[in-house]
């Protein structure tokens, strides 16, 4: 087997077509197809479906495509790593971080770090913590800022750095009935809720099921502006961290607390930890290695100068 292959394989199963696929390889489509007949052979089995001219994955296709491709992203991982000790290039560090932290704290970490390394090429990956430990494992991410607990079978290391207050999120020109809100608070609310794969939705849903009803949804499926920016028209109330509330006016954040009865390690979804993680296989690279020293170093400045946001502090 070799890595031509598998890269013309991922290319054919990205873009289920083989003249288009070898276009953006830049080779001939025979070529293309017959590297394809060459690896199906080697593993005994068709890799690709392509009745009445649709290619679609077989299940051994299914089987082999994330494993192609976290191969050639450890590939490429270790080529930027020798490349980066000889003195070739700076590096790179693909960065996985929630909406919530990229619109709180982490642009002024991302400028320190741009600032002491100009020439390590950064890029950042926002979504939900769920869908970050997927691109983790399958080495899409060289390093991620997610949210704990993760599933016991994670292949992750994480360290637990910083962490914050969950709020209720409303209008500013409305009052909450009382301050704190509880749980309870939230039933026969109309709820806007986060898409699948954020944490936020998993722990919101959580703590209502866990108080004894299930969450009413105004509206389902947005990212995390979106959502803010339904709370602002009206359409309901949501739980978000309270970083994301800073510099947003129309907004206001009521704590939430556990109610009656409980404490906040009996209810989830009151607070959240927030780690940073990577590959239990994989050493972080240089580059990677170098950001986390220059966010713990801007978390603990930023703590010790007050200028977290509220309801976060630094865990060290």
């Amino acid at each position: 087997m070799q890595l031509q292959q598998l890269a013309y394989f991922v290319a054919v199963a990205e873009i289920r077509h083989f003249t288009q696929a070898a276009e953006s390889l830049g080779i001939a489509q025979p070529s293309l197809s017959k590297q394809i007949r060459a690896l199906e052979k080697e593993l005994g089995a068709p890799l690709f479906s392509r009745a009445r001219g649709n290619i679609t994955l077989t299940p051994a296709g299914d089987v082999l495509l994330p494993l192609a491709k976290r191969i050639l992203a450890d590939v490429d991982t270790a080529r930027l790593e020798v490349r980066e000790l000889a003195g070739l290039v700076r590096g790179r560090v693909r960065l996985g971080a929630t909406p919530s932290l990229c619109a709180g704290l982490l642009a002024d970490a991302l400028r320190r770090f741009h600032d002491a390394y100009p020439g390590i090429d950064l890029t950042v990956e926002e979504g939900g913590s769920r869908d970050l430990v997927r691109d983790l494992t399958r080495g899409s991410l060289d390093i991620a800022l997610v949210i704990l607990p993760l599933a016991d079978d994670t292949p992750l290391v994480t360290t637990p750095i910083l962490r914050e207050h969950l709020v209720v999120a409303m209008p500013s020109d409305q009052r909450p009935r009382r301050s704190p809100m509880s749980v309870e608070d939230l039933h026969g609310r109309d709820l806007v809720m986060f898409r699948v794969g954020y944490d936020l939705r998993d722990s919101t849903i959580a703590a209502c099921r866990q108080a004894g009803f299930e969450p009413r949804y105004a509206v389902e499926g947005g990212e995390m502006d979106a959502v803010l920016r339904f709370v602002e028209a009206g359409l309901g109330i949501a739980v978000v961290p309270s970083m994301v509330l800073a510099g947003r006016p129309g907004l206001r954040g009521v704590p939430l607390s556990p109610g009656e009865g409980g404490s906040p390690a009996d209810r989830p979804g009151l607070e959240r930890t927030i780690a940073i993680a990577h590959r239990k296989d994989v050493a972080p690279t240089h580059a990677a290695r170098a950001f986390r020293e220059t966010l713990e170093g801007y978390l603990t400045d930023a703590a010790r100068d007050g200028s977290l946001p509220p309801g976060v502090r630094h865990l060290t």
